[in-house]
């Protein structure tokens, strides 16, 4: 039996990925996604893949990871989250097996990790953010590359975790309760506390969430997540309520920065639910607090 050599998860440095570059069990994933919002006086999102960014500059080595086309499931909504199987295969196809280190960055935090969220769920643990991303990479004068790079294909083992995702009815049933979970809105605080709206069907929050936006977990300076202490004070309120946590944001993107943090300040029940507000705000139904 081999050990096998474990990442320094859920974030690696610059430094370490440097020093690592060339091992030959890593394999770095350029996730780069760009997500525009809607025009004034309309809904819905314009989104496309950053495979032209990938293309201009990536970190040696490093493969694409097309959230849109291979990491979503077709026709279930704005960035789905894709069956097992579709996953495996998408995963298998960037060169990730059972004796991969993985490493996700991408020029904007939340698509790499959304995609360390999905190999999580897939049950794949030996992954890690690049903290900082490729604007610390480049900002220390490391090299890049251009072109299409990959690996070889691999087969992607791993047992599922659902329980990593939150479903519809589960959120439903904490709201309906007021209790069972605490709901985290990882938008912004003009978006949580928003009377009206362009960017869903209608304004506000679902009922009792608690807003930490994704943004704000980041040193605006080098891009790096806050460290644990603040971050432990900007979640205080989150922290201090025993049981699950579910993040949430438009279309569960930027939820996973907050489950990211989460986890990395020792929260072991962390779910991101993947419909978000783009689902919940759809169906007039269900409540939503505004203001």
């Amino acid at each position: 039996m081999t050990n096998r050599p474990v990442l320094p998860r859920p974030l690696v440095s610059t430094d370490w990925l440097a020093q690592h570059l060339g091992d030959p069990d890593l394999r770095v994933l350029d996730a780069t996604t760009q997500l525009v919002g809607p025009e004034p006086g309309h809904t819905g999102w314009s989104l496309r893949p950053g495979h032209d960014d990938y293309l201009a500059a990536h970190i040696p080595g490093a493969a694409f990871a097309d959230i849109i086309n291979d990491l979503s499931e077709p026709d279930g909504g704005t960035l789905t989250k894709p069956s097992p199987a579709r996953f495996a295969a998408a995963a298998g196809r960037l060169g990730v097996g059972r004796d991969s280190r993985v490493v996700v960055y991408a020029r904007e935090p939340h698509w790499a990790t959304r995609v360390w969220w999905l190999l999580r769920a897939g049950g794949f643990d030996n992954a890690a953010v690049l903290d900082g991303g490729l604007g610390k990479w480049t900002a220390e004068g490391r090299p890049t590359a251009t072109g299409l790079e990959s690996y070889p294909a691999a087969e992607f083992a791993g047992e599922p975790r659902p329980e990593l995702f939150a479903e519809l009815d589960e959120v439903k049933r904490v709201v309906d309760a007021g209790a069972g979970a605490c709901l985290i809105n990882s938008l912004s605080p003009q978006d949580h506390h928003a009377a009206q709206t362009d960017n869903f069907a209608r304004p506000g929050h679902i009922p009792g969430s608690v807003n930490v936006f994704m943004a704000a977990l980041l040193d605006p300076a080098t891009g790096t997540f806050k460290l644990p202490g603040e971050l432990r004070g900007m979640f205080a309120d989150v922290l201090s309520r025993p049981g699950r946590k579910v993040t949430y944001c438009g279309v569960g993107i930027a939820a996973t920065s907050d489950a990211l943090a989460l986890t990395l300040l020792g929260e072991s029940d962390v779910a991101v639910y993947d419909g978000s507000l783009e689902q919940w705000t759809n169906n007039p139904e269900l409540p939503l607090e505004v203001g």
